[in-house]
């Protein structure tokens, strides 16, 4: 079977990224071919060359086409316009696939490959990693109301139109749903994590990791991801300087890159217990989560924001950190309901700070919801299993008679 698959970005392990797909890819190419329709947006941004740059079995067409999180909403629609147009040409030139897999975001990736779907007459399967175009909408990128109209028709048009759809939590579902889609027409599909990698991340690892970044007797909390403008990241330096104010043995790790970076690296300017790293491939990245003894994964008060499936949050849990989260949504729910982390309301870096500190003064229940967390990754998290479950979905597609 030959499956196009339609995503703007493409990652491997060695990028300072979450890399899902090239987990998914890669089992999937093991008994189908793949063509990948993407951009080089992160070929650039590799840290390490551990890993082949495309899994085997899959081949690719790749647009030069640049992106950054730092972009303006005007400069990321030209991206975003980009890479559909490229995506489409390429759709209708490359040999006929049986089945499309469209992945957003951004929605104009999905839309490209719903187009080539139409015009080659084969079925497509859309999986949802966001909710656009309610996020841009909430994050006041899209002001106008007639965009707005168009946006959310656009949206809806593509769960129709797709054979089946592939949400990547349970919240995501239930908007789709929402919006009359059948459930029998969609799937959840976890985010997940690389259990593999996370195996990897050793006690001597760590070890290194606290003699080569003086950590060494100190307590860590860790923030690895983007430092977005979702991402509540001046709530975090705030709660981070108090945290240092009610005990000066406990550091927080700011990882990543993005929009509050200068932020952040005043704060770790200002404040001894911040540090301020660069990103790291994605192989690495598992032992920062198994040296620190508490995550967190934090987004601002919006209700879209709920939804989110964010990669630190499985990640995390692999390696038998917990995880302090800010959603009302699906994560709140999941920590409360299997004791893996506990929950903070996003905004309140007082009530952050405090709860951290009481929570590092009984390491007992830390370790304990660590140890419960890294159970519930293998039984719900595992990439192999999700890649599995994809793999089902395209083949029951491309079997469809009805592919339009």
């Amino acid at each position: 079977m030959h499956i196009a698959v339609f995503s703007q970005y493409h990652t491997n392990p060695d990028c300072p990224a979450t890399s899902r797909h090239y987990s998914l890819l890669r089992h999937i190419a093991s008994t189908h071919r793949v063509t990948l329709i993407t951009t080089r947006t992160w070929e650039s941004q590799r840290l390490t060359e551990q890993f082949p740059w495309l899994p085997a079995g899959v081949t690719m067409r790749a647009a030069n086409v640049p992106y950054d999180n730092k972009m303006g909403p005007a400069r990321r629609a030209l991206s975003f316009a980009q890479y559909a147009a490229y995506a489409l040409r390429e759709g209708l030139r490359l040999e006929k696939p049986d089945v499309i897999w469209g992945i957003s975001t951004p929605l104009t990736a999905a839309w490209a490959a719903a187009q080539v779907a139409r015009l080659r007459r084969v079925p497509w399967v859309f999986e949802v990693q966001d909710l656009w175009p309610s996020f841009p909408i909430a994050m006041g990128a899209v002001p106008s109301p007639f965009a707005q109209r168009r946006l959310f028709a656009l949206e809806k048009g593509l769960y129709q139109s797709a054979k089946h759809i592939l949400p990547l939590s349970p919240d995501m579902t239930s908007y789709v749903q929402g919006l009359g889609i059948p459930a029998a027409k969609i799937t959840t599909v976890l985010n997940g994590t690389d259990l593999d990698l996370a195996a990897a991340a050793t006690e001597q690892a760590v070890a290194e990791l606290r003699q080569a970044h003086d950590l060494a007797g100190k307590k860590v909390v860790l923030y690895a991801g983007t430092f977005g403008r979702a991402n509540d990241i001046l709530t975090l330096i705030e709660a981070a300087e108090q945290l240092a104010a009610l005990d000066a043995s406990i550091c927080w790790v700011f990882m990543g890159l993005g929009y509050y970076e200068p932020q952040v690296r005043e704060g770790a300017a200002r404040c001894p217990g911040i540090r301020l790293l660069t990103p790291q491939p994605r192989h690495a990245v598992f032992a920062w989560f198994k040296l620190a003894d508490i995550s967190v994964a934090s987004f601002l008060e919006l209700p879209v924001l709920d939804a989110n499936s964010p990669a630190k949050f499985y990640d995390s849990l692999a390696v038998g950190t917990p995880v302090v989260v800010t959603n009302q949504g699906w994560t709140r729910a999941f920590v409360q309901e299997h004791g893996v982390g506990w929950y903070v309301p996003a905004k309140q870096p007082l009530a952050l700070a405090q709860h951290l500190h009481k929570l590092i003064s009984s390491p007992e229940d830390v370790q304990a919801a660590g140890q419960r967390g890294q159970l519930a990754a293998k039984k719900y998290f595992d990439r192999a299993s999700i890649a599995a479950i994809v793999q089902r979905t395209l083949e029951e597609a491309a079997k469809s008679t009805n592919h339009v």
